[in-house]
């Protein structure tokens, strides 16, 4: 959510803590600021983009100059979007700034407290009283930052990710951290702290990911030390980054959604590579392999995930349940933890996140893990909290995803997914060696065959400009393809702002077929051969109700082309493999909507990449 950048180092801070802002941006916000020290703390703070706090700022230019400062883009929690709510906030004898992201939970009483010895507030944020109470602890028992930010800590209640300046020591920044992301990067005579490792990659690559309950001092010196809160030297890992200035930018594309939807070929190829070779008829994961006796004598299996990793999580299902036979339930973690649920030593978890920092699905995976299940992470981002807080897991490869709405992480995931149901059967014993050569050839296939979907683009274009003006829309689906139907109507509404529903075929006629006249397009992804006629049935409903009918269907399919209004071809895999391909038209409709209807697409309203807040 928020984005947090730092600098300390001998260059001007401003240009640097302006580009590395402009790199958060996916993370999604309402208002943007800084805070400069030089000799005194100059705060520019502004509600909206990143590109209003800059030209704000050009009427400042004298307040510009200096080699340490914070920066920060907020996404609203406690107080409205506005200049004063903004990041950073300053203490109440303005000798500390602060930029925050998380919530503090116990902060109303916290401010009563404060507001007793003398403190006086002008936000309606939890930051402003976190460093309040930093300046109360430090100025009454006479304390370096770092101890008093310690001090602080130990009494909030909540998450964070923080760092803090003094301008009585201008040679020195603070960091922590608590179930909110904070990397601290490490370069030739400068430091970086950032919520993520995308603002740092233009200066360094070695960086460290704060554990949590961590607080790192870094001194211009160069010297820095990690302690806990409970005052214990850390002995931190100094990673290397591996990613490219240029996987971060648009190359050429209008947009990173519409970029990442053609890294598709690539990036689920990426997410095989090394895991599967059809010739010679295996599936592996380096996660899986140390466990795969335990994985396949579990009772069960549990995924856990929010928003698009969960309607990964629902193929899944399908995916663990016909080729590895194991029961198999998923859950929101955001609900997962609030209903005392019943998790044993011999259940198998699955943690589904792309940036590794959704805050619902950590907390539930640590919840599981107290029961003593096995906790298996698929996350995009290398080094991020549940890829460390997980027993093992696999990354998908994906690549940076910039676009606030889940395009190839999602196709990625589902890669993942598939080897590791496809891994588990053949393991089991339970595959013919036909069948299994057939699913992973047609795996093998994939990144060709969604190439030859991306090739359809202007038919799909032209299909977007037809319906772009509806109010609703419906999408259907069976099997494997319900799930690609709840999530075809995500993107578009998460986009274009038009509501939409994703629902079980057969379902439509328990309610949602009361909606239904000329003005509601209907999706539907036709393309399972399990209930075909079924669903020819479906769309014939539709139409009998002068419902608009576009139709995902595999290729050369006759009847339901004389049947629909628009249909969009996919070439023709094993049913398992389906949501891979008729996920691709989906996206690419939902993204042509919406920048027809002049929306922003990369930083949908209200949105934020990760959430990283409960």
């Amino acid at each position: 959510m928020c984005g947090i950048v730092a600098y300390l180092g001998q260059k001007e801070a401003y240009p640097i803590l302006i580009e590395g802002l402009k790199r958060l941006e996916y993370r999604g916000y309402d208002s943007a600021g800084v805070a400069l020290l030089n000799g005194g703390i100059q705060v520019i703070k502004k509600q909206g983009r990143v590109s209003d706090l800059e030209n704000y700022a050009n009427d400042h230019q004298d307040k510009l100059y200096a080699s340490i400062g914070i920066a920060h883009t907020r996404w609203a929690t406690h107080g409205v979007p506005n200049d004063i709510n903004a990041h950073p906030h300053v203490s109440g004898n303005g000798r500390l700034a602060l930029i925050h992201n998380g919530i503090i939970e116990n902060y109303a009483s916290i401010k009563e407290a404060l507001k007793e010895l003398g403190h006086s507030f002008s936000t309606d944020t939890d930051t402003e009283v976190l460093v309040h109470l930093i300046e109360e602890i430090q100025s009454t028992n006479n304390l370096e930052l770092e101890e008093a930010v310690r001090l602080a800590l130990n009494k909030v209640v909540g998450a964070y990710a923080i760092v803090v300046i003094d301008k009585e020591t201008p040679d020195k920044i603070v960091g922590a951290k608590l179930s909110s992301p904070l990397v601290f990067g490490i370069g030739d005579d400068e430091m970086f702290l950032a919520s993520d490792a995308s603002p740092l990659i233009q200066y360094t690559n070695k960086v460290v990911y704060l554990e949590d309950g961590e607080i790192i001092t870094a001194h211009r010196n160069g010297d820095y030390e990690i302690r806990t809160l409970t005052n214990k030297v850390s002995d931190p890992t100094v990673q290397k980054l591996d990613l490219k200035i240029d996987e971060l930018e648009k190359a050429g594309y209008p947009h990173y959604m519409l970029k990442e939807i053609f890294q598709q070929p690539v990036s689920v190829a990426e997410s095989m590579r090394g895991r599967i070779n059809a010739n010679e008829g295996w599936a592996t994961l380096g996660g899986m392999a140390p466990h795969i006796n335990r994985i396949a004598q579990s009772n069960r299996i549990v995924i856990m995930a929010c928003g698009t990793s969960w309607h990964a999580g629902l193929i899944a299902e399908y995916l663990f349940e016909e080729l590895a036979r194991i029961p198999t339930e998923v859950e929101y973690a955001s609900e997962f933890r609030y209903r005392n649920p019943i998790i044993n030593s011999n259940d198998f978890i699955i943690a589904i996140s792309q940036s590794g920092e959704t805050a619902d699905t950590l907390a539930a995976i640590k919840l599981a893990k107290t029961k003593g299940a096995l906790i298996y992470g698929i996350v995009n981002v290398v080094g991020s909290t549940i890829a460390r807080e997980t027993d093992s897991g696999s990354y998908t490869h994906a690549g940076p995803e910039i676009g606030v709405a889940s395009t190839k992480a999602f196709t990625s995931q589902l890669t993942v997914l598939t080897l590791m149901a496809l891994y588990l059967g053949h393991h089991k014993g339970l595959l013919s060696e036909d069948y299994f050569r057939k699913l992973l050839t047609g795996l093998e296939n994939m990144p060709s065959k969604i190439a030859k979907i991306l090739s359809k683009d202007e038919q799909i274009k032209y299909i977007a400009g037809e319906i772009r003006n509806a109010s609703n829309a419906l999408y259907l689906g069976r099997g494997y393809n319900f799930p690609v139907a709840l999530e075809g109507a995500l993107k578009l509404k998460e986009i274009s702002y038009i509501h939409a529903e994703g629902y079980p075929a057969a379902e439509m006629k328990h309610g949602p077929i009361a909606l239904i006249d000329m003005y509601m397009p209907v999706i539907v992804i036709a393309t399972n051969k399990s209930a075909y006629e079924k669903i020819v049935s479906n769309i014939q409903e539709v139409k009998a109700r002068k419902g608009l009918v576009i139709a995902i269907v595999t290729e050369g399919d006759e009847t339901i082309k004389n049947l629909a209004d628009y249909i969009i071809e996919i070439p023709e895999v094993e049913e398992p493999l389906t949501p891979l391909l008729s996920v691709i038209p989906l996206q690419l409709l939902a993204y042509h909507i919406a920048v027809m209807r002049g929306c922003d697409v990369d930083q949908p309203r209200n949105l934020a990449k990760s959430v990283t807040v409960e």
